[in-house]
C-alpha cells in the first residue's frame, strides 16, 4: 500500500487548471507557516534594518560621502539573500527532516509546484521587507534621484528566484543540520564578496571578477544601478537571469521529499 500511495500521484494525469490551484493553495500555506515562525521572521526583518541603521550612522565602512546612498541598495540585496536563501533553506531542510514534506510527496502536489509555492511566499514577504527598509532609509536621509523602479523590481524578482533556487537546492539534498551550516556559511561568503556592505572596488581584481559572476554581486550591482544611476548594468541582468533559470531547475531535478 505504501508503494501504491507513493507512485499514484506521479501517474495520475493533471486535472485541467489544477496546477494553478495547487500552487495557490500551497503558497497560502507556506506564507502562513512562515509568519508563524515568529523568531525566524523577527530575525529576517530585524537584521537588515539593524545593519542599515548601524552602518549608515557609524563611519567604519569605505562607503564614501553618502553612506545611506550606498548602503540602502546593498541592504535590499542582502534582505533578498537572507530571506530567499538562508531562511527558506533552513525551514525547508527541517521540514524535510521532520517528515512534513514526505506527506506532501503522496499528494498530487509536484516537486516543482512545491518549490514555486515556497518562492511565491518569499516574494510576498519581501514586499513587506522592502517597504520597511525604504521607510527606514527615508528617515535616515535617503532621497531617490530618478530611480528605475521597474528595473529594480525586475532585478529583485530575478534575485529572489535565484537565491530561492540555491536555498531549495541545499534543503532538497542535504541533511537539515548540514543545510543550516551550509546556508549560513554561504551567506557570510556572499555578504563579504557581494558588494552589499563593502564596495566591490575595494576588493582585489580576481575577487571582484568572481563577485560579479555570483548572484549576490549581480543583485547588489543591479539594485545600486537602478537606484543611483537609473539603469541596471547589462552584465547584472545576464548573471541574474542565468542564476534564476539554472538554480530552480537544478533544485527541482534533485529535490528529495525525504
Amino acid at each position: 500500500m505504501s508503494d501504491l500511495g507513493t507512485t499514484l500521484p506521479r501517474t495520475t494525469p493533471p486535472i485541467p487548471g489544477g496546477r494553478r490551484r495547487r500552487v495557490a493553495a500551497q503558497t497560502r500555506i507556506e506564507l502562513l507557516l512562515t509568519l508563524r515562525r515568529g523568531e525566524s521572521v523577527l530575525l529576517t526583518f530585524a537584521i537588515p534594518v539593524l545593519l542599515l541603521g548601524f552602518f549608515s550612522k557609524v563611519d567604519i565602512l569605505p562607503t564614501g560621502a553618502d553612506p545611506i546612498g550606498f548602503l540602502f541598495p546593498g541592504i535590499l540585496a542582502l534582505a533578498v539573500m537572507s530571506t530567499a536563501m538562508v531562511s527558506l533553506a533552513i525551514a525547508t531542510g527541517f521540514e524535510r527532516q521532520l517528515g512534513v514534506l514526505k506527506r506532501l510527496g503522496v499528494t498530487p502536489l509536484r516537486r516543482g509546484e512545491l518549490l514555486a509555492a515556497k518562492t511565491l511566499a518569499i516574494v510576498l514577504i519581501e514586499i513587506l521587507q522592502v517597504l520597511i527598509l525604504t521607510a527606514e532609509a527615508y528617515l535616515l536621509g535617503w532621497r531617490p534621484h530618478d530611480p528605475a523602479v521597474l528595473a529594480l523590481i525586475g532585478a529583485m524578482l530575478l534575485g529572489t528566484v535565484a537565491f530561492a533556487g540555491l536555498g531549495l537546492l541545499m534543503a532538497g539534498v542535504l541533511p537539515a543540520l548540514t543545510t543550516l551550516a551550509a546556508a549560513n556559511g554561504l551567506y557570510l561568503v556572499l555578504l563579504l564578496l557581494g558588494g552589499m556592505i563593502v564596495p566591490l572596488a575595494k576588493l582585489p581584481a580576481p575577487l571582484r571578477a568572481l563577485s560579479r559572476a555570483l548572484p549576490a554581486g549581480a543583485l547588489s550591482d543591479a539594485c545600486r544601478g537602478a537606484l543611483t544611476l537609473g539603469t541596471v548594468p547589462t552584465h547584472a541582468w545576464i548573471v541574474l537571469a542565468c542564476w534564476a533559470v539554472l538554480a530552480p531547475i537544478i533544485a527541482a531535478a534533485t529535490f528529495r521529499w525525504e
